[in-house]
């Protein structure tokens, strides 16, 4: 009888480990999911920043060279 309790009592610490860790792997797989999501969401905000950056980088040139152009041609208001 002692053997048979103590079989039982290993199969269900057994039991009891496996279905723990196949949660846990859920739960990580989960956690990097969203890891990889965060990551990806992240991205696209640096790169509309950047875009937007040389955007505003392109037309503050813009209006250089064209201060620059009336300056030459005696157009400048200043």
């Amino acid at each position: 009888m002692k053997k048979f309790m103590f079989s039982a009592f290993a199969l269900l610490l057994m039991v009891s480990v496996s279905a723990c860790r196949e949660t846990t792997e859920e739960k990580a797989e989960d956690a990097m999911e969203s890891a990889a999501d965060d990551m990806g969401d992240a991205m696209d905000e640096a790169g509309d920043a950047v875009e937007e950056a040389a955007d505003e980088t392109e037309a503050a040139v813009e209006e250089g060279a064209q201060e620059v152009e009336d300056e030459v041609e005696g157009n400048d208001d200043m």
